[in-house]
């Protein structure tokens, strides 16, 4: 496609001089642009394809940045990132050095908050919104675009709870959907479903009950409407409220048809949307649908069992269960502290509950984790998908800090499965196991066993066990890093025989083995694909100090900074995980 408009655009002062027909003309380049570089390049699709209009109203109304505007679950802002300024570097997205795939305020002035994780749009914007009129600043505007289901989160009601009492020079856009990655669920989608375009529901509105100024629903991609609305709103003081109804995936039948597997395709075909072909045969499976079909066939033989996940039932695959056994696997949307929470009332009946969740988002339950699970010590088996680092997303999502997170928390059990068949024998072991929580972590993408649908036999927690035997020195892994490490010595067996150790559980520690390897090596390595402080080498090196061992040990982990962007493959080199920087780090100590 030419083009010619979109072309021209290198900021939002250049489109504000666009007649309308010429803003209806480049709202079509720009989501054709988008779906130009996502079908080859990859990343998030069908959000930002929905907000298309949208972002050009918004950047055509507002004077941004001055105004300031935040968007929320950033994958929304892929057209705002090419209006502003980052059109010619767009196919870096989600690269390696590249611009990410989310706002992000050190890559522009235009992105005012860093965003990744969901529901803060609101709380951001009103901290700004209230510090300019602190500043005596009362025309500066605050918008908060919330979307992908977003607003159904505890943390977005407490912002609008907040907001409503004060007079703040806000403007909150629900970008409504609804859907998220899943479809929404719960009370509120029902609610806002029955608000049509120029229709509001028959009950009382919640958020005018709130103290906001309502306007909507309108037609998200009607954009002489929308324009005439930001004009009028913009000059409503206090804080205000559009309700938007976009159809995510707009643009392109696939993505609007389905809008679960568009959310983040891969690469397609850009005219016809069609994915691209992958040889799946023969290959090992995802981790996720380990965990997915292994607790389908627990939950079949144990009624007691029961799965909870926050919005995230396919990227989990509590999917599965969720097909067969509706009544006893549930979504709870964008709710991850209601979830633990959830799972905590269930324990508390006898239920043997499976809370799956991404590491980065059990972050945001960590009270619930310590105060309405570990203080009571319940049961409950967290299943922690996506540890360590996850690729492309980047900082926001990488799984970098529950094994040192979750460490410090007296009652847990720790465990990190080095494959498929460890995992789902941990499932195993877990639904068996009624003395404290227990937290399962284990990486994005594929396993290394393509035969890993055993018979379920239960592991001796607390065990570690010896994966080859050697004298020169001792490497102790946890987790799937242990893969890497087995390449790391094959590509130094010609110099060296190292011993590997595979610790599977950080707490509670193998004590009794990692004693006689301190009587045994003289040279030690970890390696954990957690932060290197605090998880699994911080306490083999508390372990050493109160044993007096004299050897050296080095632990290899995530490094004290945000890891940025880029493939796995690439970010576990550049901490240094990966099968040749371990294989660097043997012989350097030797």
């Amino acid at each position: 496609m030419d083009y010619e408009l979109l072309s021209k655009i290198d900021s939002p002062a250049d489109l504000k001089e666009l007649s309308q027909a010429e803003l209806l003309e480049l709202t079509s380049e720009l989501r054709a642009f988008i779906i130009d570089v996502v079908s080859t390049k990859e990343g998030h699709l069908g959000a930002s394809l929905g907000v298309v209009e949208l972002t050009v109203a918004l950047h055509k109304v507002f004077e941004t940045p001055e105004d300031l505007l935040v968007w929320d679950v950033g994958h929304q802002a892929y057209g705002h990132k090419i209006l502003t300024g980052r059109r010619k570097i767009f196919e870096t997205n989600r690269r390696l050095n590249g611009i990410s795939g989310f706002p992000k305020p050190d890559e522009s002035q235009y992105d005012t908050f860093g965003v990744g994780h969901s529901s803060t749009s609101i709380s951001a914007a009103l901290g700004m919104a209230i510090a300019s009129q602190l500043k005596g600043d009362k025309e500066k505007q605050h918008i908060a675009v919330i979307g992908d289901a977003s607003i159904a989160a505890g943390m977005a009601f407490e912002g609008l709870n907040h907001a409503g009492v004060t007079d703040a020079n806000l403007l909150v856009i629900l970008n409504d959907n609804a859907i998220g990655i899943d479809p929404s669920v719960g009370a509120l989608k029902n609610y806002l479903t029955k608000a049509k375009i120029g229709r509001k529901p028959a009950q009382d509105n919640m958020i005018e009950t709130l103290n906001f100024n309502y306007e909507g629903p309108i037609d998200g991609h009607d954009l002489p409407k929308l324009i005439e609305t930001l004009e009028k709103l913009k000059q409503v003081k206090g804080p205000k409220f559009l309700h938007v109804i976009t159809k995510k995936g707009k643009g392109l039948k696939s993505a609007e048809q389905d809008q679960v597997t568009y959310h983040a395709p891969g690469q397609f075909d850009k005219n016809t949307g069609e994915l691209l072909p992958k040889d799946d045969r023969n290959l090992p499976p995802k981790f996720q649908d380990v965990f997915g079909l292994s607790l389908l066939e627990l939950a079949r033989e144990n009624q007691n069992i029961v799965g909870i996940t926050p919005a995230m039932p396919t990227g989990s695959s509590l999917k599965y269960m969720m097909q067969e056994m509706p009544n006893r696997a549930f979504d709870v949307g964008i709710a991850e502290q209601h979830a633990v929470t959830f799972a905590a009332g269930l324990a508390t009946q006898g239920q043997k509950v499976f809370c799956t969740i991404y590491s980065t988002f059990l972050q945001r339950a960590y009270d619930q984790l310590i105060h309405d699970v570990a203080l009571q010590n319940l049961p409950i088996v967290f299943c922690i998908d996506r540890a360590g680092l996850v690729g492309n997303d980047g900082a926001t999502h990488h799984g970098s800090f529950d094994l040192a997170y979750l460490n410090c928390i007296p009652n847990m059990v720790i465990a990190a499965p080095s494959s498929a068949i460890e995992l789902r024998q941990m499932l195993y072991t877990a639904s068996l196991y009624d003395e404290h929580p227990f937290a399962i972590r284990y990486p994005r993408g594929r396993a290394f066993n393509i035969d890993w649908q055993v018979d379920f036999e239960k592991i001796e927690i607390g065990k570690a066990k010896q994966i080859s035997e050697g004298h020169d020195i001792a490497i102790l892994s946890l987790g799937s890093v242990a893969h890497e490490v087995q390449n790391a010595i094959k590509l130094v067996e010609d110099q060296c025989q190292p011993s590997h150790y595979d610790f599977r559980f950080l707490k509670p520690l193998d004590c009794k083995i990692l004693h006689q390897i301190f009587n045994t090596y003289d040279k030690i390595i970890t390696v954990e694909d957690g932060s290197v402080i605090g998880g699994f080498g911080s306490v083999v090196l508390s372990e050493a100090q109160q044993k007096n061992y004299l050897g050296e040990i080095h632990p290899l982990g995530i490094p004290d900074i945000f890891i940025e962007h880029g493939s796995p493959e690439e970010l576990y080199d550049l901490v240094g995980l990966s099968a040749d920087k371990i294989a660097l780090k043997i012989k350097e100590m030797l």
